[in-house]
C-alpha cells in the first residue's frame, strides 16, 4: 500500500459506530488507512467495504507485544512514515454509584479505552515521529469542566485517563513533530447509542466527529494538547 498520507485508526470493527465513519472520511479523502479491532471478521468486512485503500488488522490492542507485531507489520505494507494515528477503539457502561458499584466495570473500560490508547500509541510513536504525524485521541465532554459524571464514574475514570495521556503525547513528542489532541463528545449518534437511547435522542453526528479528527490529522491545523468539545 503506498499513498499521500497514511493513517492508524483503531476500533473499526462494528458498522454505525465512529471508528467507521472515521476511517471512511479518511479513505475519502485519499489517505490509505489501517484498520485495527479485536474482532478479525468485522474489522475485514468494514476495511473490504471501504475499498482497496483500506486494510484490517486484526488485533487484540490491550497486548502490547500483539500491537508491536502488527505496527512491524504496517511499517512494511504502508512504508514509514505514517502520518495519522486515531484511538477510536471504546466503549461505555453505566457503572452506577461508586459505593455500590462493581470493580469489573472499571477494570473493563480502562481496559478497553485507556489501555489501548497507551498500547496503541507506545507501538506507532516512532512512526508518527518520522511521518510528523498527528495523535487524535477519545475523551468524553463528561470528563470536562462541569461534566456529569454521577452513576458513570468507571467510563468517565478510563476518559480522563485518556486526557492525561493525550496530555503526555503532546509534551513529549512536540519536538519531533508530532502533535497530539482528543476529540470529548457528548452523545454521538451511533448504532448502539440508538439502541438504548432511541433515535430521537440529542446525538452528535457521526460524521461531524470524523470532520473534526480529519480537521486535526491536516498537516496544516496548529492545535496541540487540546480538548475539543464536540456538542
Amino acid at each position: 500500500m503506498t499513498a499521500t498520507r497514511t493513517a492508524v485508526v483503531t476500533g473499526v470493527a462494528r458498522t454505525g459506530q465512529v471508528g467507521e465513519a472515521i476511517a471512511r472520511r479518511l479513505v475519502a479523502d485519499g489517505w490509505q488507512v489501517a484498520c485495527l479491532d479485536r474482532d478479525a471478521e468485522a474489522v475485514a468486512a468494514r476495511a473490504a467495504e471501504l475499498g482497496p485503500s483500506a486494510r484490517a488488522y486484526p488485533c487484540d490492542l490491550t497486548d502490547p507485544a500483539a500491537v508491536e507485531a502488527v505496527a512491524a507489520t504496517i511499517a512494511t505494507d504502508l512504508g514509514a512514515p505514517l502520518h495519522g494515528l486515531v484511538c477510536a477503539a471504546g466503549g461505555f457502561a453505566m457503572s452506577g454509584p461508586v459505593a455500590e458499584a462493581d470493580v469489573g466495570v472499571l477494570h473493563r473500560q480502562v481496559a478497553i479505552s485507556l489501555t489501548t490508547a497507551y498500547v496503541t500509541s507506545r507501538a506507532f510513536l516512532g512512526a508518527l515521529r518520522a511521518g510528523r504525524g498527528a495523535a487524535v485521541y477519545f475523551a468524553s465532554a463528561s470528563v470536562l469542566p462541569g461534566g456529569r459524571v454521577a452513576g458513570i464514574s468507571a467510563y468517565a475514570a478510563a476518559k480522563a485517563g485518556v486526557v492525561a495521556l493525550m496530555q503526555a503525547v503532546a509534551q513529549e513528542e512536540a519536538d519531533h513533530g508530532v502533535r497530539a489532541n482528543a476529540v470529548a463528545p457528548t452523545s454521538v449518534r451511533t448504532a448502539a447509542n440508538e439502541a438504548s437511547m432511541g433515535p430521537d435522542a440529542s446525538y452528535v453526528e457521526r460524521e461531524a466527529v470524523a470532520d473534526t479528527v480529519a480537521w486535526l490529522l491536516a498537516p496544516a491545523t496548529p492545535v496541540n494538547g487540546q480538548v475539543l468539545r464536540l456538542g
